[in-house]
């Protein structure tokens, strides 16, 4: 009897809720919950046919958009600027010394040409956003480390898409100029990165500045902002996965109307996306044929995470401020996951004679790596002392709602230590009629404001205010120039 429509839609409800359950048990193991979605796709394989690696490499591209857009808009600027350099260093040079290294291996390991050797290179070269973001998600790493490697996650995948098209152009056609594949690069990674920028800056104004009727709508929007940026660059051959990592920083780091609403709303589909992508790669593994190349794919993993990944950490970043504990730790952190393995279904689709060994090596790369590797970032961090303890955690959280097509807004500040208004109750600020401070949090408590509450630097507010006011409500709540002063100077204007 055929499926029909019905059992569809109740073989994928249940896998949503197994890759739920899953992924708690995976954050208590301290496993990349991808290891657990691809082997619930192993064994729904076994009773369903599916090897339809075009869909499975649409899906999964759609779900990397979604997943670097969550990931770039939760990256915070300030602490990736003082890292860009080598997170650039690492997302592009330690990329090509990782296929060059590994490729030259695996043409004697498998047997295969040196095409193809460096074609397996480029594909296990980047390290993946979806596990980095979520293994480091739950750990307390020094800062510097943290945004290095989100930064060189979220950017590098172009520079691997980039290497693994072009070894495949030269596969099927050996007299294609290198020069115009080099000249290619340049316009990939400057158009993808001015474009990200650009359509950044005009997805923040029109986020702004549209009136719609719900706040639900402002996350939809966002979102599609997202796969328009990848759309209008990959249409005239950019990089659209770094414009949209790109798009996301420049989003994420902005002012956003309903900001609370959207980055909930887009760490929850990106959920979805990745669970119903990584079972759906797990789909495309028959695991009799994973037995067969068992001792290469074990060799492999080891050399490309002994060897391959630190020398590329090393070399690309020799000249940078980091100690050799650090380093270490950036090239054990390197995580592997959806990215290699959407791109091994890219020498399926071109027909490539060694495209089915290239995919189930890739496979069992990628999942040595994010069980063995996922499974001791936190232990190594710890052993080289790079840990900061326990990860601190949001004590409260207050949902904001949608207050239709009026101007006001909810917006949330935090008072830095030294403010100049700590110790003024809220009478004294003699605050304008348009502010409201609705909620006062303070060592986990929550406060009711009134005339005589008083405010501290540390505590959160939450203010319903004009949007137009918006601005300048949090320029006087956060600054600190040293000196008293009241609300009536600064907000009346």
């Amino acid at each position: 009897m055929a499926p029909t429509v019905d059992h569809s839609i109740l073989l994928i409800s249940i896998l949503l809720l197994i890759g739920v359950l899953t992924a708690k048990f995976s954050t208590r193991l301290g496993v990349p919950s991808l290891v657990f979605f691809i082997i619930v796709g192993m064994v729904v394989g076994h009773y369903i046919y599916f090897h339809n690696a075009l869909l499975t490499q649409g899906f999964g591209i759609l779900a990397l958009i979604v997943t670097l857009f969550d990931g770039g808009v939760k990256t915070n600027w300030k602490d990736v600027k003082r890292v860009s350099v080598p997170s650039v260093l690492l997302a592009t040079l330690g990329v090509l010394i990782t296929t060059v290294l590994i490729g030259i291996i695996a043409k004697y390991i498998l047997g295969v040409t040196w095409l193809e050797g460096f074609l397996f290179g480029a594909i296990v070269s980047s390290t993946d956003a979806a596990a980095v973001f979520s293994v480091l998600g739950i750990q307390n790493i020094r800062q510097k480390l943290n945004s290095t490697l989100e930064a060189e996650s979220g950017s590098n995948d172009p520079m691997a898409i980039f290497l693994t098209v072009s070894i495949i152009e030269l596969i099927q056609h050996p007299n294609s100029p290198v020069l115009s594949l080099i000249l290619s690069f340049f316009w990939q990674m400057g158009i993808g990165l001015l474009l990200g920028l650009l359509l950044g800056k005009v997805s923040v104004w029109i986020i702004n500045y549209i009136n719609l009727d719900s706040s639900g709508l402002y996350s939809v929007l966002t979102l599609s902002l997202a796969v328009l940026t990848y759309g209008i660059s990959t249409s005239i051959e950019a990089s659209g996965l770094l414009a949209v990592y790109i798009m996301a920083v420049v989003v994420g780091n902005a002012d956003l109307t309903y900001r609370h609403a959207v980055i909930r709303f887009n760490e929850g589909f990106a959920w979805m996306m990745k669970i119903l992508m990584f079972m759906l790669l797990g789909l495309l593994v028959f695991p009799k044929q994973l037995v067969d190349i068992i001792w290469e794919g074990i060799l492999l993993s080891l050399l490309l995470m002994f060897i391959a990944r630190p020398l590329g950490v090393f070399f690309s970043m020799m000249f940078a401020k980091y100690s050799v504990k650090e380093k270490l730790f950036i090239s054990w952190a390197g995580l592997k996951g959806a990215v290699p393995i959407v791109l091994a279904t890219y020498p399926i689709i071109a027909g490539l004679e060694n495209s089915t060994l290239i995919f189930n090596v890739v496979f069992f790369v990628v999942l040595i790596s994010a069980l063995f590797q996922g499974a001791t970032v936190a232990p190594l961090a710890k052993f080289l002392n790079l840990s900061q303890g326990e990860k601190e955690t949001v004590p409260h959280s207050l949902e904001l709602i949608s207050i239709g097509r009026t101007n006001n807004e909810m917006i949330e500040l935090k008072l830095i230590k030294h403010s100049d208004i700590s110790g003024m109750t809220l009478e004294q600020l003699q605050l304008p009629e348009y502010i409201l401070v609705t909620a006062v949090i303070r060592d986990d408590k929550l406060l009711t404001p009134r005339g005589n509450t008083q405010i501290f630097g540390g505590d959160t507010l939450y203010i319903l205010v004009a949007k137009k006011k918006r601005e300048k409500v949090k320029a006087f709540f956060q600054r600190n120039t040293g000196r008293s002063t009241n609300g009536t100077d600064s907000l009346t204007n």
